[in-house]
């Protein structure tokens, strides 16, 4: 397999290189990435010098990009990552970005993706593109589940997984759709609830918790989602869709005491803050489809505390690759501005 990964240094992109260059000897990965403030070759440095990686730095929005990389490299395979993922700035920031890449950008993947005969194409999108459950409902999303997405962010993916479906459609473009739950685990950008609350609680500083705290969220491991993006680009079957959750429903809360326990804090370092606009109360996956193929998370339910634990461990001995981090979202922030 000779692999074309977008938005391979960002959060989940570069955990999926690692995974996938630690468990397949043959695969050969092409990195490419524009690398804004959210994407960090630091997340790579180990596999930097591994003969199999090679890093191209590009913009999903470029067909003529994304074309001479694919002929280069004589590309088999295609995943996307490559996203505006950070929902508080599709609200307060514009939208923009948001459309360009997550929509625009999908559209110039699967162009590429037909113009090459590439073999498979999985593009990975989110579970928000659904909208929100209530708390009192014991359904989860599905499949099926109409797309009925409440926020920009949510929209501006939606659009790229409807136009996926119209090229499936359509052209028989080789794609599957991929909606996630809530990652956590190392390397995510610290502006994220999980490692921002990790860094605030270990500061002393109280935790900014939105509304009454009780927004419900399926939280995975970004391992297991990066076993289940593998097994698809090997046995998923084109032109479907498959939800990825561990069944791991936490609210807020549950996760704001279980970081500020680490640190033997309590209640009293919970700063409740104006509520979100538009913020969805709950999302809820179900995972049978994929399950089906014969994944399972290894990180489930009961063991997301150790993993929790674990993971605030990564960040605490890990405080350089923060810093520098904030330094290049400074650095990208000043550019925006003056353009």
């Amino acid at each position: 397999m000779k692999l074309l990964v977008c938005g391979g240094a960002g959060f989940i992109g570069s955990n999926f290189v690692r995974y996938k260059l630690q468990s397949d000897p043959e695969v050969k990965i092409v990195n490419f990435d524009k690398l804004t403030y959210a994407g960090n070759l630091g997340n790579l440095k180990e596999v930097e010098n591994d003969s199999r990686y090679v890093f191209v730095q590009g913009d999903i929005t470029d067909l003529n990009a994304l074309n001479k990389v694919i002929q280069e490299h004589q590309i088999t395979h295609v995943i996307n990552f490559a996203a505006e993922t950070h929902v508080d700035r599709s609200i307060h920031g514009g939208c923009k970005d948001f459309v360009l890449t997550n929509s625009l950008g999908v559209q110039m993947i699967l162009d590429a993706v037909r113009a090459n005969n590439i073999e498979k194409f999985v593009q990975v999108s989110t579970d928000e593109v659904y909208g929100a459950l209530s708390l009192d409902d014991p359904q989860k999303f599905t499949e099926s589940t109409p797309i009925k997405p409440n926020m920009p962010y949510a929209a501006a993916k939606a659009g790229g997984d409807l136009m996926c479906h119209a090229y499936w459609v359509t052209h028989k473009t080789p794609v599957i759709v991929t909606h996630c739950s809530n990652n956590y685990g190392p390397f995510q950008f610290p502006e994220k609830l999980i490692p921002s609350f990790i860094f605030r609680a270990s500061k002393g500083e109280k935790l900014p918790v939105y509304g009454d705290g009780l927004n419900v969220r399926d939280w995975i491991h970004t391992i297991d989602h990066a076993r289940a993006l593998d097994l698809l680009l090997q046995k998923g079957e084109v032109g479907e869709v498959y939800n990825i959750g561990s069944d791991n429903e936490r609210n807020n809360l549950e996760v704001t005491r279980m970081i500020l326990s680490y640190f033997g804090k309590g209640d009293e370092m919970i700063e409740y803050v104006e509520d979100r606009k538009g913020h969805d109360r709950r999302y809820a996956i179900d995972a049978s489809k994929i399950e089906s193929l014969g994944w399972k998370p290894f990180y489930p339910h009961e063991k997301f505390e150790d993993a929790m634990k674990e993971t605030i461990k990564w960040y605490l001995a890990n405080k350089d690759w923060v810093e520098s981090l904030w330094r290049r979202k400074q650095e990208w922030d000043e550019k925006a501005l003056r353009v």
